[in-house]
């Protein structure tokens, strides 16, 4: 990621987006809006995308800091062809990336990326040099993001919360939404300087969170990832509430409000049987997808599903967004809450977590698992003697050379067992490479 790719993608966009301006808005020139997390390269290469645009004649408003969810919002409800996210999500801040969403506040279609591709090449084979633009912060937009999230609530949230920004794209709106809505919030890692976004905190570090919830005796704790699209919580005793319970807490009260559409709720392989069967238990069908937030929604939009997500946080209500959306999260949670007149503790007691374990195995090749006769040997017999009360996963990773083994079962043993077995069978039939 340089000066040189950035732009070539401003370039790029800013062609596409003068052809799809024209069935836009009549009569005004295309624009898109770009905004960043904390990171200490966003600055510039948002200058970078946005000098690359104006070489294309298109123009450019800027949020400055804002999540993930905020610039598909205001990319769906504004006057803009596209918007442009800088982030890594949860990633070091020494990463970063660069997202476009359509004006439909979903991600493009393939085709367009591919077509997006093939234009960054040619420009960049031009060899000019890339300029930027400077760019002014329109501090309207978030502002325009929060009026949207506070609205989606009402009344009074009477809780002690400790709040991890992740020293991220929450920093700035999570404070002035929350201040809005009432409860009393201690707020850590909110204080970025450009290099500590997601380091030792956020949803993926809960140490520090769940220290603080317990020490200020707080309702609960809430952590954000680098770029808010995802929200873990942590309860007043100090457990860990996933995206699972989430997808169980907000599928039981949509259901019981009679707004889970198909009384379906989408979620992935690697959501715990205990979702599942939990879910089972309220008339809820659960169906899984491939790991991804990207599967999830297209499922969710092939079922025509309003509520789908992954154990990592990662929850998308359709009847609001069109992304996972950490501060939407956070406040129908804390609405369930309040509403049920119970604690957290007491509402996540409903889910009865299966013991997990995931082993990674390092391969010397790859062949298509169905044609490992012993893994599926092993395969098979561990489901036999589950008998539905646990599942086996086996899946290549699609960026390391490492083949994945998770189990599920009622037992520890059960599940250390058939997980030595079967990682073991696949060592023999593709060979480990240390």
């Amino acid at each position: 990621m340089d000066a040189r790719t950035a732009h070539a993608l401003g370039v790029a966009l800013g062609g596409w987006a003068r052809q799809s301006a024209s069935g836009h808005r009549d009569g005004d020139p295309a624009e898109v809006l770009i905004g960043m997390d904390t990171r200490e390269s966003g600055p510039w290469l948002a200058a970078q995308v946005a000098g690359g645009l104006a070489r294309a004649g298109v123009g450019t408003r800027f949020a400055g800091v804002i999540t993930t969810p905020g610039v598909a919002y205001l990319t769906r409800t504004g006057p803009f062809v596209a918007g442009v996210m800088i982030s890594a999500s949860h990633n070091p801040y020494h990463d970063n990336g660069l997202k476009v969403i359509s004006h439909s506040g979903y991600k493009l279609p393939d085709e367009v990326e591919i077509e997006l591709e093939r234009s960054m090449a040619q420009w960049i084979e031009t060899q000019q040099e890339p300029v930027p633009k400077t760019l002014t912060i329109d501090r309207s937009l978030d502002t325009l993001y929060t009026d949207y999230l506070a609205g989606t609530v009402s009344g009074p949230f009477p809780f002690r919360l400790v709040i991890d920004c992740a020293n991220g794209a929450a920093t700035e709106i999570a404070p002035r939404l929350f201040e809005r809505i009432g409860p009393q919030v201690e707020w850590i890692c909110a204080s970025p300087d450009g290099r500590n976004i997601n380091l030792n905190c956020g949803s993926l570090h809960l140490e520090r969170l769940r220290e603080r919830v317990l020490t200020t005796k707080a309702d609960l704790g809430i952590a954000f990832d680098g770029d808010a699209d995802r929200a873990l919580f942590v309860s007043g005793s100090g457990r860990v509430v996933d995206g699972d319970v989430v997808l169980f807490l907000a599928g039981s009260t949509l259901k019981r409000e009679g707004k889970l559409n198909g009384d379906l709720v989408i979620a992935t392989v690697m959501s715990n049987l205990g979702l599942q069967k939990a879910l089972e238990s309220r008339g809820i069908q659960m169906l899984r997808t491939p790991v991804g937030d990207k599967y999830v929604l297209e499922e969710m939009l092939r079922r025509g599903a309003v509520l789908g997500g992954e154990q990592s946080g990662h929850v998308i209500f359709s009847q609001y967004a069109t992304t996972g959306d950490g501060l939407l999260t956070a406040l129908r949670i804390l609405e369930i809450i309040r509403d049920s007149g119970q604690t957290l503790d007491a509402l996540a007691e409903e889910v009865k977590t299966f013991p997990q374990k995931l082993v990674n195995i390092r391969v010397k090749h790859r062949r298509p698992l169905a044609e490992l006769e012993t893994v599926q040997a092993e395969i098979q017999a561990a489901e036999r003697e589950f008998a539905g009360s646990g599942r086996v996963v086996v899946r290549f990773s699609g960026t390391e050379p490492l083949a994945r083994v998770m189990i599920e079962a009622a037992s520890d043993a059960e599940v250390d067992k058939w997980s030595g077995r079967i990682a073991d069978a696949i060592r023999a039939e593709l060979g480990a490479s240390g």
